[in-house]
């Protein structure tokens, strides 16, 4: 789904994001940009992958963060900063300030991934958790600020920050010349504002498409009403783009500059992170996975070149199991099946002779003989099977129920 973005006016200009990237070399990695031979077909054209994945703490965070940081006074910087991030603005400003030798604290969700929460902990931040989104946890954060007298850095509503984050732009223009198209998630703003500011001041014809998860789009809302509307219960995996509210300054910029934005469905982000990972072999999170997820959606609304800025790559291992997972069923690749057979040496022998019979590997057997839903001759056997795709899924189905076996979930 898709949706065209309004005018509003933002304060960033391209001169502040070329002073940005002259502060940040040496510090932040010109990422690689690798070509994707499976999407450039789906497209008709070539597309290129950003892989701020490989960046430094794992995302492009590190840019803005240090940016913001190293542009305080020393007074700013003798009280120390404070962030509220989910994990990747997080490792951002605790490794910049850091490098910077500035005292960090940062606020975090209670469910962020433990790897991230961990991570910010080694680059030297002191890690508190509270909220359940990153909204409450901007809250505590701000409170904090106020009460300690630490400068706060906000991971997206700030000229620096976004500033800071569009020389992930500059080095698409560089890296990718000819680019038409750029795809960029969105969360608060901060990336695809400061892109936008880059891209268009360079290349006003080429167009910047953002990308929301459909269970925390705020964006078209926003953009509809002229003004930043709040989201209820943002609901998404991709935790990196979970933000309930657009930022005021990244918002306006947005509507000048961003030509569209599109949402995806979760099970579009599952089979893009499965992408990343078996065809360009990237461990991608499920936010640095929405710009792929958007072209696999739709790969005829785009004009190519196109580049596809991967954000981030700081996903839990759990999270990971579940989406990998989540990505093969809707692939077709995996299948979960339940169902009864009578409780009698060598059935369930019988059963998984019928599944090898058409070429479906068992993942996994659960096989219950004792529930009150059971008849006493009954047992219930609940199945995990790796399967090539929908047409073999049925085929799977078929042949069970041709073998008399009643399917119930």
């Amino acid at each position: 789904m898709s949706y065209s973005t309004a005018a509003l006016v933002g304060p960033v200009t391209l001169d502040d994001v070329r002073g940005a990237q002259k502060m940040l070399s040496g510090v932040a990695r010109v990422t690689a940009m690798e070509g994707s031979r499976h999407l450039s077909q789906l497209v008709g054209s070539p597309v290129h992958l950003k892989c701020e994945n490989l960046q430094r703490t794992g995302s492009f965070k590190l840019r803005g963060a240090y940016v913001r940081i190293a542009g305080l006074l020393p007074e700013q910087r003798a009280a120390g900063v404070v962030a509220a991030s989910a994990g990747n603005h997080a490792q951002g400003v605790a490794l910049a300030s850091s490098l910077l030798g500035v005292r960090s604290t940062v606020f975090m969700p209670k469910g962020a991934p433990l790897p991230k929460i961990s991570a910010t902990r080694d680059y030297g931040a002191e890690v508190r958790l509270h909220g359940q989104v990153v909204d409450e946890t901007l809250a505590a954060a701000q409170e904090y600020a106020e009460r300690t007298g630490a400068v706060f850095i906000h991971p997206f509503d700030h000229p620096d920050v976004i500033a800071g984050q569009g020389t992930v732009g500059l080095e698409v223009l560089e890296q990718c010349p000819e680019v038409r198209t750029v795809v960029v998630g969105i969360g608060g703003g901060g990336l695809v504002a400061g892109i936008a500011v880059a891209v268009k001041a360079v290349r006003p014809d080429v167009r910047i498409v953002g990308v929301q998860a459909e269970g925390a789009a705020a964006y078209p809302p926003s953009l509809a009403a002229g003004r930043p509307v709040a989201v209820e219960h943002p609901v998404t995996m991709a935790d990196g783009i979970k933000v309930g509210r657009p930022g005021d300054v990244p918002f306006g910029i947005v509507g000048e500059l961003v030509d569209e934005v599109r949402t995806v469905s979760e099970d579009e982000l599952s089979t893009a992170l499965l992408l990343c990972l078996e065809r360009a072999k990237l461990v991608v999170e499920p936010a640095g996975a929405s710009p792929v997820a958007a072209l696999l959606s739709d790969p005829g609304a785009f004009e190519g070149p196109v580049v596809a800025v991967l954000s981030g790559g700081n996903v839990d291992p759990v999270l990971m199991q579940g989406v990998l997972r989540h990505g093969m069923a809707a692939q077709g690749r995996y299948l979960a099946v339940r169902l009864r057979l009578t409780d009698r040496p060598g059935a369930l022998a019988t059963l998984l002779g019928v599944l090898s019979a058409v070429d479906a590997n068992v993942l996994d057997v659960s096989h219950v003989r004792t529930d009150p839903r059971l008849g006493l001759t009954e047992a219930e056997v609940e199945l995990h099977l790796e399967t090539k795709g929908p047409e073999h899924c049925a085929e799977v189905g078929r042949a069970l129920r041709e073998a008399g076996y009643p399917v119930i979930g």
